[in-house]
């Protein structure tokens, strides 16, 4: 068996049970339960949920995208093998980490795979929830233009670059495109301000204005849960993306929860900790891998100007990536989830086989 057949690239051809279609991301596919499929697991396996609760079978992939496009390599490499599986992973520990320490719950009720989720179904709050602790990235890129007011906060003048923010920061954008609110352009992933969330917290689907504050602590608590468990292991969190959303609790009350990932080399930057002291930035993120590409291709503007888009999808579909390339991603994504989790991540010969093995015999979700 060659390498690439430890890749799961497609995803959402699964034969789950579902009468509804498969709703497929950049990275996960989620296959709803049929109504009797969802009671029937919540019965036999005493999911602690009420028993008329929609679940869902949520399956990562080893996509790798970048710069809202997916990216392939040589030798029909599809994927970057481990990596499904070492999101997945760092997850299953930051979301133990924040229930065990009393922060919240999240959406998962099982895990029958490495790459497999069930989940409950949750109401998303319209929020990617940035932490920044450094200023890099996009936010340096704004700040040398002149921009000083992010998301309502004024940063002071002389800062340098990749050094360490004043306090932590939450610079909110909005999940999808959002209608109809004052001040609010109808645009995916555009800055928000807190006093945009409170004049129209319905319309992001928060339940009360109260929750916001909510929000903002379990994300602040979150950010330093990761921070000092990442200093342990001498890393540094630089910023993350915290998503939310909320379900109903055994009793049927409402409660807010932690979603989709948490703390992962796709929705973070974590830096080497020694490099770093050492005036260098090491990225154990896929910002190392958006860095590469950067440097890989002549123009860079195709990556990063929003204008040229169609250029961008022309260049991840019409260039495979060397091999070398996708495993160097690969080695940074299991080594970080290997000293996060202090397991191994093991490649496994053929996922998908795995998968509908696990689902048909143990779970009965595949006739």
């Amino acid at each position: 068996m060659n390498l690439a057949d430890k890749v799961l690239a497609v995803n959402n051809d699964l034969p789950i049970r579902t009468n509804a279609p498969v709703h497929s991301g950049k990275v996960r596919s989620v296959y709803w339960l049929t109504e009797t499929d969802s009671k029937r697991l919540i019965e036999e396996k005493g999911y602690d949920v009420p028993s008329d609760t929609s679940l869902a079978i949520m399956v990562i992939s080893d996509r790798i995208s970048a710069f809202d496009c997916i990216w392939s390599g040589e030798n029909n490499m599809r994927g970057v093998p481990g990596k499904g599986a070492a999101l997945n992973a760092i997850s299953n520990h930051w979301f133990k980490l924040f229930k065990d320490q009393g922060l919240a719950d999240s959406h998962i009720l099982d895990i029958p795979h490495p790459f497999v989720w069930i989940v409950q179904k949750a109401k998303p709050v319209m929020i990617e929830a940035i932490c920044r602790q450094y200023i890099t990235g996009s936010m340096w890129r704004a700040y040398t233009k002149g921009e000083r007011d992010f998301c309502g906060i004024e940063l002071p003048e002389g800062l340098a670059k990749d050094s360490k923010l004043p306090k932590l920061l939450q610079t909110p954008s909005t999940k999808g495109i959002l209608k109809d609110i004052p001040g609010v352009p109808a645009v995916d992933d555009v800055n928000i301000t807190r006093k945009n969330i409170e004049d129209n917290f319905a319309s992001f689907n928060f339940k009360s204005v109260e929750d916001i504050s909510l929000y903002e602590k379990l994300l602040t608590e979150g950010f330093d849960v990761i921070s000092t468990a990442l200093a342990k292991i001498d890393q540094v969190f630089v910023d993350t993306k915290f998503e939310f959303g909320y379900v109903k609790d055994v009793n049927g009350e409402d409660k807010l929860i932690y979603m989709d990932e948490v703390g992962t080399p796709d929705s973070s930057r974590i830096w080497d900790g020694e490099a770093y002291r050492a005036g260098k930035v090491v990225e154990n993120s896929k910002e190392g891998f958006r860095q590469l590409l950067l440097n890989h291709f002549p123009d860079p503007d195709i990556l990063l100007n929003k204008d040229r888009m169609d250029e961008r999808e022309a260049l991840a579909r019409d260039n495979e990536l060397p091999l070398s390339v996708l495993m160097d991603v690969s080695k940074t994504y299991t080594e970080i989830a290997e000293k996060i989790t202090g397991q191994k991540i093991i490649l496994s010969d053929n996922p998908k086989a795995e998968i509908i093995a696990i689902l048909r015999e143990q779970y009965q979700l595949i006739d």
